[in-house]
């Protein structure tokens, strides 16, 4: 009798430990998909539509960017998903400014969060941490339990090339925005000063730009008796008016672009670049670009257009910089042109942002989290997800048609504030898609007049994407971000001082052959080979 006990108490003993080191294996233990082991049972469990997602109550962890206006826990978006799915999320987000920091820490540390929300992550990223594992392929869940998004992937046959690796796998889905034209904040005119100097037509030639930039100058628009006008400022080593003014020399985009006969061009070498320089070099001698625009920061250029001393600026809106309420008295401008060319090139938006939502190999419910993504990518989810839900900031008045109409802010103050404490789509690159319905019946007259400005102004005039959003291969994108260290800094160090005199421009020729032995040549050919690629596809 004793040692039958013994043998049984064994027997449990064992059955206990095996029991414990299952526990400890976890979701560690994954198959080749990346979901944890038995996971087919769960996924069972896991509804291919309607809501909940999941019959029981389950908890994931995500990793977010917190532009600091939030508290993730308390957002109506997401505590609407928690009834909506039954899953509920824990966040491990870190401050935007130093999220880029944290993301390669916790890649680094082993432990990650079940998924990666509005991440940013990069190509490059996508194919090494993919390599490895640490994300998993998306393509099988999405062509199980993604039906919104992978109706975008066949009405957009290039969202599928642009996000789907060298290796043939998706480890991210994107941010899909084909209705916002602008490929970075617009240019806008001072309307105040247009007004002064009885400016009727805009400029449409860099002569006639640096005419108007010359009479602001000269002619006291702002009235106050004092030549402290700014014809025109800039921020962040020019990049803010790069592009703008890049394309009345034929250039499309400041380091990649490719021409309508399908060759890549990398733009530091270019004669239409050379022109540019020379034209803000004239601006820079004759004190038409401001001379602190290497240094200032953007709330000092504000500074300056808020005492009403700027011309010409850029900004996500004009009364963002000038203050005050919108206003359609600023106008946005148009791209000029210049003897170079026949007519301005205009470079658009891409509409394709990838890296916005991965899945990490320690997720335990892959096909649960598929589920809750692919319902921002619905009209009623990426309604919800931009504009919080119904009956906060807006309500329906013609739900047959889409018609909708504001509510008075709770508390008061500025929707746009309140809209940041209850949605995480604010202010990142947070997974979602534009449906042009979700503002029907939303806009005001300054948002409809913008859209028209947007139109008339570039769509129009034939703007385009510079270069598509696409892969490198490991061996190319080791081979750009070699390169890129180098040549980046030098270009730009001498576009500062090609504009400011500090170089003369008649060292070009010197100056494109360095950029050559540097890499120059190198890049245009890897950007080529990879369009190809893209391409053909």
């Amino acid at each position: 009798m004793q040692k039958s006990k013994k043998s049984w108490v064994m027997l449990l003993a064992a059955a206990m430990l095996i029991t414990l080191l299952s526990g400890c294996g976890g979701s560690g233990n994954k198959n080749e998909q990346g979901s944890a082991a038995g996971g087919s049972s769960a996924a069972s469990t896991v509804s291919k539509d309607g809501f909940p997602i999941v019959p029981e109550p389950i908890t994931l962890t995500m990793m977010a960017p917190d532009v600091g206006l939030q508290n993730w826990e308390n957002m109506a978006v997401l505590q609407e998903m928690e009834k909506l799915t039954n899953i509920r999320f824990e966040f491990k987000n870190a401050p935007k400014d130093s999220f880029e920091t944290k993301k390669n820490l916790v890649f680094a540390s082993g432990d990650y969060p079940d998924v990666f929300y509005a991440a940013g992550l990069t190509p490059a990223e996508q194919m090494n941490y993919g390599e490895q594992g640490i994300l998993i392929p998306l393509e099988d869940l999405i062509e199980e339990y993604a039906p919104n998004f992978k109706k975008v992937l066949d009405e957009n046959p290039n969202v599928r090339k642009s996000i789907t690796a060298p290796d043939g796998h998706i480890y991210s889905l994107p941010v899909v925005e084909f209705n916002q034209p602008w490929y970075r904040n617009p240019l806008w005119y001072n309307g105040d000063f247009l007004k002064a100097l009885n400016i009727d037509k805009l400029p449409e030639t860099t002569e006639e730009l640096y005419t108007y930039l010359k009479r602001v100058k000269e002619e006291d628009p702002n009235g106050n008796g004092v030549a402290d006008e700014i014809p025109l400022s800039s921020t962040n080593n020019l990049r803010d008016i790069r592009t703008w003014l890049l394309g009345a020399f034929g250039v499309y985009e400041e380091e990649i672009y490719v021409d309508d006969a399908d060759v890549v061009h990398y733009t530091p070498m270019e004669e239409g670049y050379k022109g540019y320089l020379t034209f803000l070099n004239r601006l820079w001698n004759e004190d038409l670009l401001d001379h602190e625009s290497f240094i200032q920061t953007a709330e000092q250029k504000k500074a300056k257009a808020q005492n009403n001393q700027v011309a010409l600026f850029s900004d996500w809106h004009a009364y963002m910089t000038l203050g005050g309420e919108p206003s359609t008295d600023d106008p946005m401008f148009a791209p000029v042109k210049s003897d170079m060319v026949d007519k301005p090139v205009i470079a658009m938006n891409r509409g394709i942002t990838t890296g916005a939502f991965a899945i990490s190999n320690s997720n335990p419910a892959p096909e649960a989290s598929m589920r809750w993504v692919d319902y921002i990518y619905s009209y009623d989810g990426a309604l919800m997800f931009n504009k919080g839900p119904e009956g906060i900031l807006w309500e329906y008045t013609d739900k047959a048609n889409l018609v909708k109409q504001y509510l008075p802010v709770p508390g008061g103050g500025d929707r746009e504030d309140y809209r940041a404490t209850i949605t995480p789509n604010y202010g990142i690159p947070a997974p979602t898609i534009s449906f042009d319905d979700i503002y029907k019946g939303l806009k005001t007259d300054f948002e409809t007049w913008v859209d028209i400005e947007s139109k008339t102004k570039l769509l129009d005039q034939g703007a385009r994407i510079p270069f598509p959003t696409l892969f490198l291969t490991p061996e190319q994108q080791t081979e750009v971000t070699t390169l890129s260290s180098d040549l980046t800094t030098y270009v730009r160090q001498m576009e500062a001082k090609f504009v400011t005199g500090a170089e003369s421009l008649d060292n070009w020729d010197s100056y494109v052959q360095t950029v050559k032995k540097m890499g120059g040549d190198r890049m245009q050919e890897i950007y080529q080979e990879a369009y190809n690629t893209w391409k053909s596809n």
